[in-house]
């Protein structure tokens, strides 16, 4: 497909989300969905009759950003999209929400296609055709406020 070699990074096993409870789930996308190598649903069907009769996930959270080519590339849709794959493990979607960054995702000083900076739904960026588009300045803050508030509701959540 043309796109340069990736790092060796680690994958994610179905073990994997049995020993973390919190996510933030990082999507490329494509065309409004997420690669086929993100629907961790196919390597992880078997996790609740390996692990007794409680679902190992269902006490999990999760929250979403994503990054496309350029615009029109179906940021939302795919975070939208994600939120089927975490459904069907019992995770519990964070979305980021424009109450804990509302001046910066309602700014005009980056326009993008369908919002500005970012949707409720999660931060994003644009890496551009080649990969080579680095997140602006602006991005960059909105993706440490999703943080943040992401750390802060699921802190809520565990303590409840």
């Amino acid at each position: 497909m043309h796109a340069p070699a990736k790092l060796n990074y680690p994958i994610a096993t179905p073990e994997t989300f049995t020993k973390y409870d919190n996510f933030l789930f990082d999507i490329p996308t494509r065309y409004g969905n997420f690669p086929t190598q993100w629907k961790f649903t196919r390597r992880s069907g078997t996790l609740p009759a390996d692990f007794g009769l409680k679902p190992p996930l269902l006490v999990n959270t999760a929250g979403v950003f994503v990054s496309s080519a350029g615009q029109g590339g179906g940021q939302e849709s795919t975070v939208i999209n994600s939120i089927s794959t975490l459904a069907h493990h019992g995770i519990i979607y964070v979305p980021f929400g424009y109450s804990t960054a509302f001046a910066q995702l309602s700014t005009l000083n980056e326009v993008r296609d369908d919002c500005v900076v970012g949707p409720p739904w999660g931060s994003r960026t644009f890496a551009g055709g080649d990969g080579s588009r680095q997140p602006s300045k602006l991005e960059l803050e909105v993706a440490e406020n999703h943080g943040s508030s992401f750390t802060k509701i699921v802190s809520r959540l565990n303590r409840a």
